[in-house]
């Protein structure tokens, strides 16, 4: 996608949103599941306000000054806001050519740096709202994701947004309105972003050189930008994992542990709820949504599951998935989730080694 381009399935809201400036909100919340395009819009949708060629909301121009600024992220009339630890591990995408020690010392340094929002951060926009704006243009602060702000920081956001400084357009972008403070919601024009077809995913992932567009659909939830990054090598070890657990008698959880345990553990873990997401709604006589080219083992193995147990292990799963970010011991953290997914749900005791 170049540049100040949107999504295909974003063009009907994008010209929604070519609204006059005296009747736009001082506050857009971008809200919808992730891996949707929510980010790119609202970086595309503050471009275009800050391109020096374009002022109808239309795309932006590319050539102007003003949007050469946007790319290298020296724009002086626009300020992202993201927990630390998102900035170093961006850093590491931009300069990493492959992995290797150093990218590894960052990826770590990354971990202990803070994944929220903080007062602090809240508190530096100061010196960018008061400043004067470039060419006296209106001034955009791009918040992602929304919900990592702990509660000093949603509550320092608050009076901002209370008592809005002229001339600034706060940009928020959020995957989980649950997990923001209702008198922030409240405050913002809360925009629910378009999710696209799965015509549309499919032909826009075909046109990216995903060569399995299906199943990278279905792995990641039919989220295309998610499936995106669903590459082959990933892609052959999540379909070795899924077809390892489609015979649980011979499922190796220590040497799947081993193997598994350098992944975004957030990954995995996902990857297994949406097993068990097939196996309950298989049971419960629904349709089989993630594992089609496993159909035939979901109904052997739907048949005999208590769904009980299988949803005390939904519950273990959603509560792992909060751990995942940071377990003390990710061998021990999946060794444990296999064990639980084996015993509770089959009722059988596997294997060791």
């Amino acid at each position: 996608m170049a540049a100040a381009e949107i999504f295909p399935w974003q063009r009907m809201l994008w010209q929604q949103m070519k609204q006059p400036k005296s009747s736009q909100h001082h506050a857009l919340l971008l809200k919808g599941r992730r891996g949707i395009g929510k980010l790119a819009f609202a970086r595309a949708l503050a471009k275009s306000m800050l391109c020096a060629q374009n002022q109808n909301a239309g795309m932006a121009c590319e050539k102007c000054s003003d949007c050469h600024w946007f790319e290298q992220g020296t724009h002086p009339n626009i300020y992202c806001l993201e927990p630390e630890a998102l900035s170093e591990l961006k850093h590491v995408a931009s300069e990493s050519t492959g992995v290797g020690k150093t990218e590894t010392t960052s990826v770590k340094t990354a971990k202990k740096l803070s994944q929220q929002i903080t007062i602090a951060q809240i508190r530096a926009l100061d010196d960018f709202i008061y400043l004067s704006a470039h060419q006296e243009r209106d001034k955009i602060i791009l918040i992602h994701p929304t919900e990592a702000m702990n509660v000093a920081a949603a509550n320092a956001l608050l009076k901002k947004l209370e008592e809005p400084p002229p001339g600034v357009l706060f940009l928020l972008v959020t995957h989980n309105t649950a997990s923001i403070p209702a008198t922030v919601l409240s405050r913002c024009q809360q925009i629910m972003m378009p999710v696209p077809t799965r015509q549309q995913a499919r032909e826009w992932l075909q046109q990216q050189g995903i060569r399995q567009p299906d199943f990278c659909l279905a792995m990641a939830g039919f989220s295309p930008l998610l499936a995106l990054q669903h590459d082959e090598q990933q892609a052959a070890l999540h379909a070795a994992f899924i077809q390892s657990l489609s015979t649980p008698e011979k499922f190796d959880l220590i040497a799947w542990a081993e193997k598994l345990y350098k992944q975004d553990l957030s990954t995995v873990t996902g990857w297994v709820q949406k097993w068990c997401y097939d196996l309950m709604s298989c049971r419960a006589g629904g349709r089989i949504y993630y594992h089609l080219q496993q159909a035939d083992k979901i109904r052997q193995q739907a048949a005999t599951v208590d769904l009980i147990a299988l949803g005390f292990l939904w519950r273990e799963l959603a509560a792992s998935q909060q751990l995942a970010s940071h377990p003390l011991n990710a061998r021990l953290f999946l060794e444990e989730l296999f064990l639980n997914l084996l015993e509770i749900v089959y009722q059988h005791k596997p294997e060791t080694g």
